[in-house]
C-alpha cells in the first residue's frame, strides 16, 4: 500500500506520538534514513501551504527516529506520515522541460550505464525510484549491439535509481544481488530466472516490499518472491516465496507488474504462466504485503498475452499487454474499466501503436504523473536483444494521453517532459518517420509494418526486409526484382510546419533507372532525394525541405530491369520552424562564457563539466541562445553552502531582473531555477551576474523552452 492518500488524522497522529514505555526498539533503519534525506529539502523551493505540514511531519518523525524506545507501529506511522507530507509538497516554480531520447543507451548521473530491465518506477514521497534487473546480456549487448544476446539472462543484481524529474537518474544501491537469500538456505544466484518486478509500500509495517518473478528449483519451482526493506534504497531481505496465487491455473506468473491505486492499495497485475491466456488482478495482503491474495480474472485471449501492466488515467483503469511471441515487438492490447477488479471491456488496440509496433517494444510498465497542469502517463517499453539495435539495455519511454474517449500512444524518438506540470512536447531531434529501421516486424516479411507497398509496373512482388541492414543492424528495406519493375513503399505521417532534413543509408545493386526518396507535404509540394549507385551502405541527405503542417508522405521508389535499392535508418527531422523547443546550452561549451573554471569534480552534472565561478561580484556566467519572444529558461545549479547566492539577470546587456540561487544542500545536489526572459529573434546573450562577493553557485547548463 502506498502512503499519499492518508487522512489528516493519520498525519496528526504521527505528529503527536507518545513513546510507549519498556518497548524494545524495532529493527528498522528506514525512518532515520528518510529523516536525513528530507532534512535536505529547502522551504524556498516549495509553496508555503505545502511546506508547513511537511515541516511538522518531519519534526515529529525526527523525534520518533531519535527515540530508542519507539514501537514498530510508531515508527511505521511516523514514516508514513512523513512520506505523505513529502508527496504533497508543491514546487514554488513551474519546473523545466527535460529531454528524453529513445533508441539509445541511457546513463545515470555519474555517467555509468543504467541496467534496469523489466522493472518499474514508483514514487515514494517526493522522489521517483526505478527498480529493474541487471543481466549479463545487457552488458554484452551494450558493448556490441549488432548481434543477439536474448539467451543470456544471467542475473547480476536489482539496482535502484532515484530521480525528481524522471529524466536524470542517480544510482542509489543494489537492493538485491546473487547472494540475497530466498529462504530454505537458497539465494538468488541459484535461480534459473529472476525478472518482472515492482515495489509497494505498506503503511502498517513501514516496509517496502519487492515482488519478483522467480524460478528456483531449490525453492519449489515458479513463484513470486517477496523481499522487503526499510527504505526505498535499502538492501532488501527475504520475506516470503509464494508459488501459487489462488484462482490462477498455474504456479508462478506469466508476466507481472505492480500497480498502486489512488487509495494506496497495491495490486499484482499478471497472466498465468503456461499459455498466458488469462489476465489477472490480485491484491497484496493489506496487513504486511507479504502475500498475494486470490486473483480476479479480468480478461481472456486464447492466443495469450504477455507484458501485463496497468495504468490509470482520468479515473479509468487500463490493462495493457502485448502479443505472446517471445520478447518481440507488438501493438499494445488494452482492456478498460471503471473498477480495478471488474467490468472490463473487450480488448482493443491502443491507438498510436500500430505503425511501428509500440515504437518497436512490448509493454513493460507505466508511470502516471499528476502534474499541476495535466496528467500524463509514460509508457515504458520493453526491448530485448532479439535483433540488432533493439536489445535489452535500450529504454523506450513514450507519452500516453487522453484522446477523446480512449488513450493514445505517441511514438516519438525524442520528447521533452516537465515532471512538475505534467506537460510534454515533441523534442527538436524527433524523427517523424515510423519504423525507420524496418525492424518492427522482427522477421522477413513482404509488407512492412507502417509502410504501404505500391506497384507501378512489372513484377508483382518487389518489397521485403532483408537480413543485414546498415551499421550492423539486422534488417533493412529492399526494393527490386530479377525482372523489370517499378514501385516501392510509402508512409503518411503528421508533421508540424517547418524546414526539415531527410536522411537515410542506402546502397544499390544492378542497374537502376530510378532510385529516390520523395517527401510530399499536405499542400502537395514535393522534394526528391535521388540515390546514386553505391555497392556499400552510404549516408545520403537532403536538407532545407519546407513542409506545410499536416500529413506528409514519404515515398521510397525504385525502377529497374534487374536491380535493387536497399534503404535503412530513415530520418525526417525538423531543423527550423519557429523557436526550437528545449534547446540546451552547456556552460562548458563555447560560446558560453565562465568567469572562473570549468570543473568536473562534483557528481551529477550534465555534459562535460560545469562553471565554477570566481568568488567575486560580477564573476559571471553567460550563454548565447537562439530564440524569439518571451521564453522560459531553466538554470541548473548547485549551491553547497548555507547561504543564497543572488545575481542579476542580464539579457542582451539590459538587467531584466534578479534571481536568488538558494542552497541545494550539497555541491552534488543540483536544482533548476525557472525564469521568464524577453528574447529577440536570433541570437541573445543571457548573463548571470553575481551581486555578492560569494559569486555564483556552480552552473551546469541553461535550458530554453
Amino acid at each position: 500500500m502506498r502512503y499519499w492518500k492518508l487522512s489528516a488524522a493519520v498525519v496528526l497522529a504521527a505528529a503527536t506520538l507518545i513513546p510507549l514505555p519498556a518497548v524494545a526498539a524495532p529493527v528498522d533503519n528506514g525512518l532515520a534514513h528518510l529523516v536525513a534525506d528530507y532534512r535536505t529539502r529547502l522551504p524556498a523551493k516549495y509553496t508555503t501551504d505545502s511546506w508547513a505540514p511537511f515541516a511538522k511531519a518531519l519534526t515529529a518523525a525526527s523525534e520518533v527516529a531519535d527515540d530508542a524506545r519507539a514501537s514498530a507501529s510508531e515508527v511505521a506511522a511516523a514514516k508514513t506520515a512523513l512520506m505523505t507530507a513529502a508527496g504533497d509538497l508543491k514546487a514554488a516554480d513551474e519546473g523545466t522541460f527535460q529531454t528524453i531520447t529513445n533508441n539509445t543507451f541511457w546513463n545515470d548521473t555519474n555517467g555509468n550505464p543504467i541496467y534496469s530491465q523489466g522493472g518499474g518506477v514508483f514514487k515514494f514521497g517526493d522522489t521517483y525510484y526505478w527498480y529493474g534487473v541487471h543481466y549479463t546480456g545487457a552488458e554484452l549487448y551494450r558493448a556490441n549491439p549488432t548481434r543477439k544476446y536474448d539467451g543470456d539472462v544471467t542475473f547480476v543484481s536489482i539496482p535502484v535509481y532515484s530521480s525528481k524529474d524522471l529524466v536524470n537518474w542517480k544510482f542509489e544501491n543494489r537492493v538485491a544481488t546473487r547472494s540475497t537469500g530466498v529462504g530454505g538456505g537458497a539465494n538468488l544466484g541459484g535461480a534459473g530466472w529472476v525478472g518482472r518486478l515492482g515495489v509497494s509500500y505498506n503503511e502498517n509495517t513501514g516496509k517496502y516490499v519487492l515482488a519478483v518473478q522467480m524460478w528456483h528449483t531449490g525453492r519449489g519451482g515458479h513463484g513470486v518472491l517477496l523481499l522487503q526493506g526499510d527504505s526505498p534504497t535499502d538492501t532488501f531481505d527475504y520475506g516470503y516465496f509464494q508459488t501459487q496465487i489462488t484462482n490462477s491455473p498455474t504456479t508462478g506468473t506469466g508476466d507481472q507488474t505492480v500497480f498502486t491505486d489512488d487509495d494506496g492499495k497495491d495490486y499484482l497485475i499478471f497472466s498465468n504462466r503456461e499459455g498466458r491466456s488469462r489476465a489477472f488482478v490480485a491484491k497484496f495482503r493489506e496487513s504486511d504485503s507479504l502475500r498475494i491474495e486470490p486473483a480476479v480474472q479480468i480478461g481472456y485471449n486464447a492466443a495469450g498475452r504477455e507484458g501485463n501492466a496497468m495504468f490509470k488515467l482520468d479515473g479509468k483503469y487500463y490493462h495493457a499487454a502485448s502479443d505472446l511471441h517471445g520478447w518481440n515487438t507488438s501493438v499494445t492490447h488494452v482492456l478498460e474499466s471503471n473498477s480495478i477488479q471488474s467490468g472490463y471491456s473487450g480488448e482493443y488496440t491502443l491507438a498510436g501503436t500500430e505503425m511501428d509496433y509500440s515504437h518497436v517494444t512490448q509493454t513493460g510498465f507505466f508511470v502516471t504523473v499528476k502534474g499541476t497542469r495535466q496528467n500524463t502517463v509514460i509508457f515504458a517499453g520493453d526491448r530485448w536483444a532479439d535483433f540488432a539495435w533493439n536489445g535489452h539495455g535500450y529504454n523506450q519511454w513514450m507519452p500516453v494521453t487522453r484522446a477523446g474517449a480512449r488513450p493514445r500512444f505517441h511514438s516519438v524518438s525524442q520528447w521533452q517532459f516537465n515532471a512538475t506540470t505534467g506537460e510534454w512536447r515533441v523534442g527538436p531531434q524527433n524523427n517523424y518517420v515510423l519504423n525507420p529501421d524496418f525492424q518492427a516486424d522482427r522477421i522477413i516479411v513482404s509488407t512492412l509494418t507502417g509502410w504501404t507497398n505500391f506497384r507501378e509496373s512489372g513484377a508483382s512482388s518487389i518489397v521485403t526486409n532483408v537480413d543485414g541492414g546498415a551499421n550492423g543492424s539486422r534488417f533493412g528495406l529492399r526494393i527490386g526484382a530479377s525482372s523489370s519493375y517499378a514501385g516501392g513503399v510509402r508512409q503518411r505521417v503528421t508533421v508540424p510546419a517547418g524546414t526539415y532534413r531527410l536522411g537515410l543509408h542506402a546502397k544499390t545493386s544492378g542497374s537502376l533507372s530510378a532510385a529516390q526518396v520523395t517527401v510530399t507535404d499536405a499542400a502537395g509540394t514535393s522534394r526528391t532525394l535521388n540515390v546514386p549507385a553505391s555497392s556499400g551502405w552510404t549516408r545520403r541527405e537532403l536538407t532545407d525541405i519546407p513542409l506545410a503542417a499536416g500529413t506528409a508522405t514519404v515515398t521510397i521508389r525504385a525502377a529497374s530491369g534487374n536491380g535493387y535499392l536497399f534503404a535503412d535508418a530513415l530520418s525526417l527531422v525538423r531543423t527550423s520552424g519557429g523557436t526550437q523547443p528545449g534547446s540546451r546550452y552547456e556552460a562548458e561549451n563555447a560560446p558560453a562564457q565562465c568567469q572562473g573554471t570549468i570543473d568536473s569534480n562534483q557528481a551529477g552534472f550534465s555534459g562535460g563539466g560545469f562553471c565554477n565561478g570566481t568568488n567575486a561580484v560580477g564573476a559571471h556566467a553567460q550563454f548565447t541562445v537562439t530564440a524569439a519572444g518571451t521564453a522560459t529558461i531553466g538554470v541548473r545549479f548547485a549551491n553547497g553552502t548555507t547561504t543564497a547566492r543572488p545575481a542579476n539577470l542580464i539579457v542582451n546587456g539590459t538587467t531584466v531582473g534578479t534571481v536568488s540561487f538558494e542552497p541545494t544542500g550539497a555541491w552534488t545536489s543540483w536544482s533548476t531555477k525557472a525564469l521568464n526572459v524577453p528574447l529577440t529573434a536570433g541570437e541573445n546573450t543571457v548573463r548571470l551576474d553575481p551581486t555578492s562577493a560569494d559569486g555564483l553557485p556552480n552552473v551546469d547548463y541553461l535550458d530554453v523552452g
